[in-house]
């Protein structure tokens, strides 16, 4: 009897939250302002940079300085980080350079990889890479 009790309190209890409760839909979330409140999709160009073993850190110094110059000369960046690997996984398979660019379109990205500046960039850096990845994607938000 008891046990029978306790069933039938626990689905009295169940079916009360389930009536009380509304799911997070777009009908009950809050609205947005479509303007300032929402952010756009950008296009990421991530470049990765393993440099050989006879890069001295003059010449590395060197490729990350003009890296950083290309957003005063490539308009169509429109932001630019960079930062060296820290993970602690050793997972990186030689790859220490981390260098992160985002571009408003793929357009944008088209500019930018025959720029002139770009190409002086690359005439400067293969020299002492040993390898190179890139990955791009656009943004989820």
């Amino acid at each position: 009897m008891k046990t029978s009790f306790f069933k039938i309190t626990l689905c009295l209890i169940s079916l009360t939250l389930c009536i009380h409760c509304k799911p997070n839909t777009e009908s009950n979330l809050p609205k947005m302002n479509s303007t300032a409140e929402t952010i756009s999709k950008v296009l990421r160009h991530v470049v990765l940079f393993k440099f050989t073993p006879e890069a001295t850190p003059k010449q590395i110094d060197g490729v990350i300085k003009a890296f950083e110059a290309l957003p005063e000369q490539i308009k169509e960046i429109k932001a630019f980080e960079w930062g060296l690997n820290n993970s602690p996984e050793s997972l990186n398979k030689g790859f220490t350079h981390c260098f992160f660019l985002t571009f408003d379109s793929e357009q944008d990205r088209a500019t930018y990889l025959p720029h002139p500046k770009h190409k002086e960039f690359g005439a400067l850096v293969t020299p002492v890479l040993d390898d190179v990845l890139v990955v791009d994607y656009w943004t989820t938000n």
